[in-house]
C-alpha cells in the first residue's frame, strides 16, 4: 500500500490527523449501510419477537434517545429552513438519505468488495435521463419514483413488507398487546413509532406497489421481497 494511505499516514507523518480522519470517513462512508439495513429492520423485528431496543416509555432513561432525535432533527430542519429551503425539501432529503443508504450504498460496498475479492468486475452503467416527467394522467411530477427490475429495489421494497407486515399483525391482535400478568404493553409505543416512521421514510415505496409502468414496482421485485419478508418475519416469530 501506498505510505500516503489513510489508514497509515497519520502514523507516518505524511498526514495530519484532522485530514487522516476525513479520508477515513471517505474511505468507509459505504459500510455504513449495512447498520443502517439493521437498524432500519430493528423496530419491526421487535414487533414481530416480542422485544425491545429502546427503553420503556416510562423510563427516565427513554428521554435520551427522545432528545437526541428530537434534536437533530430540529437542528437539521433549521439549517435548511436558514438556507431558504422548505420543509418539504429538508424531509425530501432525510427520506433519500435513509432509501439511499440501504439500496445504492449496499450494492457499492458489496460490488467493490466483490470486485477486491476477484469475484465479480464493478460495471457502471449510465443510463439516460427521464426527459418525460408527466405521468400517465398527465400531471407533471418531476419528483416522482421510477422503477425496474433492478436489484437495487429488492432491500427497500422488503424493508417496507416487514414493516407493513409488523403493524399489520399488531392491529389484527395476532401478536399479544399485554404482558402474561395482564400489565403493561408488551409491544412498547416506542418500537411502533418508529416502525412508522421507517414506513413514512420509504412511502415512495409504498406507492410504487400500487402503480404500474415505469411508477410501479415491477412483479418480479415484489415477489423476492415478499419471500425475505416472510422469512423474515418467520424467523422473528421463532426466537
Amino acid at each position: 500500500m501506498s505510505n500516503s494511505n489513510p489508514m497509515f499516514a497519520t502514523f507516518t507523518g505524511n498526514l495530519q490527523f484532522r485530514t487522516s480522519l476525513f479520508y477515513l470517513y471517505l474511505l468507509s462512508w459505504g459500510f455504513s449501510s449495512i447498520p443502517e439495513l439493521c437498524y432500519a429492520a430493528l423496530p419491526a423485528y421487535c414487533i414481530i419477537s416480542d422485544s425491545h431496543f429502546l427503553p420503556k416509555v416510562h423510563d427516565p432513561a427513554m428521554l435520551i434517545p427522545v432528545i437526541i432525535f428530537v434534536t437533530y432533527n430540529m437542528l437539521t430542519l433549521r439549517e435548511y429552513l436558514k438556507l431558504g429551503l422548505s420543509a418539504q425539501a429538508w424531509w425530501n432529503n432525510m427520506r433519500m438519505g435513509r432509501i439511499t443508504a440501504t439500496s445504492a450504498y449496499l450494492f457499492g460496498v458489496l460490488s467493490v468488495v466483490l470486485k477486491i475479492l476477484g469475484l465479480s468486475d464493478t460495471v457502471f452503467e449510465v443510463t439516460q435521463n427521464d426527459d418525460d416527467d408527466e405521468d400517465d394522467d398527465g400531471m407533471n411530477d418531476a419528483t416522482k419514483f421510477t422503477f425496474d427490475e433492478s436489484p437495487i429495489f429488492v432491500p427497500g421494497t422488503t424493508l417496507l413488507l416487514v414493516h407493513l407486515t409488523a403493524l399489520l399483525m399488531l392491529c389484527l391482535r395476532l401478536l399479544p398487546l399485554v404482558d402474561d400478568d395482564g400489565k403493561g404493553l408488551r409491544v412498547g409505543p416506542e418500537e411502533v413509532f418508529c416502525s412508522i416512521w421507517v414506513v413514512l421514510c420509504f412511502r415512495p415505496f409504498m406507492k410504487g406497489l400500487f402503480r404500474r409502468g415505469k411508477y410501479g414496482i415491477p412483479s418480479s421485485t415484489i415477489f423476492k421481497s415478499t419471500c425475505l419478508a416472510l422469512v423474515f418475519v418467520c424467523m422473528g416469530l421463532r426466537i
